[in-house]
């Protein structure tokens, strides 16, 4: 086992010649801790500890699918309530996710997109990636954006790492991958390729790592 897990790291570290820094946690300051805690909780987010730690209290909640969680801090003159900004939350279909927040209770701006002369209201032209946007905040100011990413841009993602934020979009991007697998095998003669397997984890890989698919 430990030589496995020696190997592991070893792989993590050759990827790009340097340790793994894994974002593990942001901290975000709020004046009433349980007031904070209430309206995460009705955000659906995951409650992953709240207990007694150095004098204060250690609350953590993680968004669902994020790799990323975070901690409330008391708010203080050099840390205020609120200050917290432009806090992204990536989402594969933002019209859904807009919903999901209105539907508990929270207040969400309209989608919007940036152009050259500023906010614009609607989604981007064609529905392009990274530039749908809509916006909220917790009862203290902090500030939260989603971001509509459909596809990501190459170079963007480890092309060894790939996740999914739910059954429902993996589901979507299997079915994305049966219907190009499908034509894959029309361009070799129609018959049934024996190393399915192996072809739809390479496009599934593909896909979020913005590289080439699979021929």
């Amino acid at each position: 086992m430990r030589a496995t897990r020696r190997r592991e790291v070893a792989n993590i570290m050759s990827a790009n010649g340097t340790s793994a820094l894994k974002l593990e946690v942001v901290t975000i300051p709020v004046a009433d801790l349980d007031r904070a805690k209430a309206f995460y909780e009705g955000l659906g987010w995951r409650l992953d500890a709240d207990f007694p730690l150095g004098g204060g209290r250690a609350i953590q909640f993680t968004p669902p699918g994020s790799g990323c969680s975070i901690h409330f801090s008391p708010a203080s003159a050099a840390n205020p309530a609120g200050s917290a900004q432009g806090l992204f939350l990536i989402v594969t279909d933002l019209d859904a996710a807009r919903a999901d927040l209105v539907k508990r209770g929270v207040e969400v701006s309209d989608v919007f997109h940036f152009t050259p002369d500023g906010r614009e209201p609607g989604p981007a032209p064609e529905r392009a990636t990274y530039n749908s946007y809509a916006g909220f905040t917790d009862p203290d100011g902090n500030g939260w954006l989603l971001q509509e990413i459909s596809t990501r841009l190459p170079g963007r993602i480890d092309p060894g790492t790939t996740s999914y934020a739910s059954v429902s979009e993996l589901a979507a991007a299997l079915r994305r991958a049966a219907e190009a697998h499908g034509e894959h095998e029309k361009r070799h003669g129609g018959e049934r390729d024996e190393n399915w397997p192996d072809w739809y984890a390479e496009y599934l890989a593909s896909e979020q790592a913005g590289t080439e698919p699979p021929e």
